[in-house]
C-alpha cells in the first residue's frame, strides 16, 4: 500500500502548521487519518480532486465495519472535511465532498476515575531504587498531581518547573499555556529524579537540544517518548492489577475528580486541566448529582426552607 500522501494533502498539513498553529502531536493524527483515506482512495480509483460523496459514504461504511473506534471514525471524518474544506477554498476543486456526510456517533463515556486508594496502591508499587525506577516514580506522582496530559509532561523542559514554588508551566493544545501547582508528594518525587536519577541517564554528548533539555529521559538519554511514558503507565497498571482501567487519561481524570471530591471549585479544576469551556470539565470529571446536591444544600440560603 502507497502510504504517502497527495501533493495536496501535504499543502494542506503545512498550511495547519504555519496558520493554525497545530501541534506536532495533532499534525501526526492528521497525517496518520488521512494517508489511510488517500490509500483506500488510491485502491478504489479515486483522488481527492475527484472523489464523490457517495464514495466517502463508502469509506465510512468500511471504516466502521473494520471494527475502527467510532471515535477514529469520527476524528478521521473530522481531518477529511477540513481537508475538504482546504482544497475548495484554495480552488483545486468547486465542492467539498464531505459536506452532507453524515457523521459518526460517538457514544458518551469517560474513563472511570481511580480510588484514591487505588492511586496509593499504584504509587506504593514503584519501587525506586534506580534511575529508571526514579523516573517512573517521579512520572506517575506527576501525572496524578497536575492533571497533566501524556503529551504534555514528556514535552516538559527543565526552565517550565519551579521546584522552590511547586509550580510547572504546561503548554497544551493550541500551544496555550497554564500554570499548575503539585504538591510536597509529588515535589519529592521529582527532586529524587532530578538530582539523584536524571543525572545518571545523561549521556556523554546530547544527540539534539531538546533532549539536554528535557525533565524525563528515557535509558538512552533521549526525551522520554509517548509512547515510552504510556509503556511506563501500563507496566505499573499490570504489576498492580489495575491494566484493564488504567492509562495516562486516567490519572488526569482521577487527578480532578478527587480534587472536586474534596471541595475544590470547578473553575479552579478547569484552569488546572487547560479546558475552554466549563462544560467540558464537568463532563470530564462527571460530577455526581449528590455532590451537587450537597453543595447547593450548603451554599443556597433557601435550599432547606419549606
Amino acid at each position: 500500500m502507497n502510504e504517502s500522501l497527495p501533493v495536496e494533502a501535504e499543502d494542506f498539513l503545512s498550511w495547519m502548521a504555519s496558520e493554525r498553529g497545530r501541534s506536532v502531536n495533532t499534525l501526526a493524527a492528521y497525517r496518520r487519518d488521512l494517508t489511510g483515506y488517500s490509500s483506500w482512495l488510491s485502491a478504489h480509483g479515486a483522488t481527492l480532486a475527484t472523489v464523490e460523496r457517495t464514495t466517502i459514504d463508502r469509506f465510512v461504511q468500511a471504516r466502521r465495519g473494520s471494527g475502527a473506534a467510532p471515535s477514529s471514525v469520527a476524528r478521521q471524518l473530522a481531518a477529511m472535511r477540513m481537508l475538504h474544506r482546504y482544497l475548495m477554498e484554495e480552488g483545486v476543486r468547486a465542492d467539498d465532498p464531505t459536506a452532507d456526510v453524515e457523521g459518526v456517533r460517538v457514544p458518551a463515556g469517560i474513563p472511570h476515575p481511580l480510588t484514591e486508594a487505588e492511586v496509593d496502591r499504584l504509587l506504593s508499587a514503584v519501587v525506586a531504587t534506580d534511575p529508571a525506577g526514579l523516573r517512573d516514580r517521579a512520572l506517575l506522582e506527576f501525572l496524578y498531581a497536575t492533571g497533566a496530559r501524556i503529551s504534555e509532561a514528556c514535552g516538559l523542559s527543565l526552565g517550565d518547573i519551579d521546584r522552590d514554588h511547586r509550580l510547572v508551566r504546561l503548554f497544551g493544545k493550541g500551544a496555550k499555556e497554564r500554570i499548575v501547582p503539585f504538591g510536597r508528594s509529588a515535589a519529592a518525587t521529582m527532586d529524587d529524579w532530578l538530582l539523584a536519577g536524571r543525572p545518571h541517564l545523561e549521556p556523554a554528548r546530547w544527540a539534539r537540544r531538546g533532549d539536554q533539555e528535557a525533565v524525563f529521559l528515557n535509558t538512552r538519554g533521549a526525551r522520554l517518548t509517548r509512547q515510552a511514558a504510556w509503556a511506563v503507565v501500563r507496566k505499573y497498571g499490570e504489576a498492580t492489577g489495575l491494566a484493564d482501567r488504567l492509562s495516562p487519561h486516567v490519572l488526569r481524570h482521577s487527578c480532578a475528580t478527587h480534587l472536586l471530591d474534596h471541595g475544590a471549585d470547578l473553575r479552579i479544576v478547569q484552569e488546572m486541566l487547560g479546558h475552554a469551556s466549563i462544560s467540558t470539565t464537568q463532563v470530564y470529571t462527571k460530577v455526581s448529582q449528590e455532590r451537587l446536591w450537597a453543595v447547593y444544600r450548603q451554599a443556597h440560603p433557601r435550599a432547606e426552607q419549606r
